[in-house]
């Protein structure tokens, strides 16, 4: 199975839920990385590795097919 046909097939449940986690932490992270308030470097860090991380949960999460067999 290629990448093309594990993209267009049905994500199992479990996945698709995990999928919007992912799309909540890119959201928050973005919040906080664009804000116009003086934060603490460690805040900035924070915000980028929350979005790293939802993009991996993404990925990872559509990639993930339900085996018909």
């Amino acid at each position: 199975m290629g990448i093309k046909e594990r993209l267009f097939k049905r994500t199992p449940p479990f996945f698709r839920k995990l999928r919007t986690a992912g799309i909540v932490l890119i959201a928050a992270g973005s919040t906080i990385g664009t804000v116009n308030v003086s934060l603490p470097g460690i805040v900035k860090e924070i915000s980028g590795y929350l979005i790293v991380a939802g993009s991996v949960m993404v990925a990872v999460s559509q990639a993930v097919v339900k085996d018909e067999e």
